[in-house]
């Protein structure tokens, strides 16, 4: 018998043993953050918000939009929300509704003023660019955790603060992302950072999210995010300079068959 390829064999095994150990800890340890950032913002029932969204091109040039955001939480499910665009005169009274699920696809229509019409956005169309922004159709809807596995990758700082770093894998397979990497605070579990990975896993994007205020003595807003496309130079930036909580929406405000009339 080869006793030196016994030994090996047994070694090899140990390291595979001992990796699939750490991959089976860190997906736990992804899992639990993901899991205390959902529990840390439940209960905020329903919000307003007025933002801003600047476009910006390659060579500086802007786009400003104004538009109003209602939120509604939905405690069993994905939460629901309602963008309404206000300024300039071209997108003024395009309204996008989505109902996000925390399994299967997300439910997601647009009202076109310019064509009169109520367009369904297809599951395999939410990657697509919405309304000419550099955020997808898919990063409109709620986070939920049904929709990623996660892996904890390491401890790191981000502008100074102390942060977890967490691998979330799209469970979908029409996303457009191959993977995401977030920056969580290991205080109060709020997302700084996300870099978005193509299908062919080289770097998309990345999200930064800044300017956080805290509401009803719980709930963290990030006041300013920005997407940058790393691979073709655009930018967007949302400017949020208002949010309510708790204003008294309901379903009623979230009905598709009303989105022509979205006030």
């Amino acid at each position: 018998m080869n006793v030196n390829w016994v030994v090996k064999t047994v070694l090899l095994c140990c390291v595979v043993l001992a990796s699939e150990h750490v991959s089976a800890r860190d997906a736990e340890k992804g899992l639990e953050i993901a899991k205390e950032m959902k529990k840390r913002d439940e209960g905020w029932i329903d919000t307003l918000a007025n933002t801003q969204m600047i476009l910006r091109s390659p060579d500086g040039r802007e786009s400003v939009r104004d538009i109003r955001v209602k939120t509604l939480e939905v405690l069993d499910d994905g939460d629901k929300s309602l963008t309404i665009f206000d300024q300039p005169r071209d997108v003024a009274g395009t309204a996008f509704l989505s109902f996000s699920h925390a399994v299967g696809p997300d439910d997601q229509w647009i009202y076109l003023p310019a064509i009169k019409r109520v367009k369904r956005i297809a599951t395999r169309n939410k990657s697509g660019p919405f309304m000419g922004s550099e955020f997808a159709y898919e990063d409109m809807a709620s986070f939920e955790i049904e929709k990623f596995t996660f892996a904890y990758l390491e401890d790191d700082t981000f502008n100074d603060i102390e942060c977890f770093v967490v691998e979330q894998v799209p469970v979908d397979k029409y996303s457009g992302y191959k993977k995401q990497i977030a920056w969580v605070d290991k205080e109060h579990y709020r997302v700084h950072k996300i870099e978005f990975y193509d299908r062919k896993d080289a770097l998309l994007k990345v999200l930064t999210m800044d300017e956080y205020e805290q509401y009803e003595g719980k709930y963290w807003r990030a006041l300013r995010a920005d997407m940058d496309n790393e691979q073709t130079g655009k930018s967007t930036t949302l400017l949020t300079s208002e949010i309510t909580f708790k204003t008294g929406l309901d379903e009623q405000d979230f009905d598709k068959n009303a989105l022509r009339r979205a006030r």
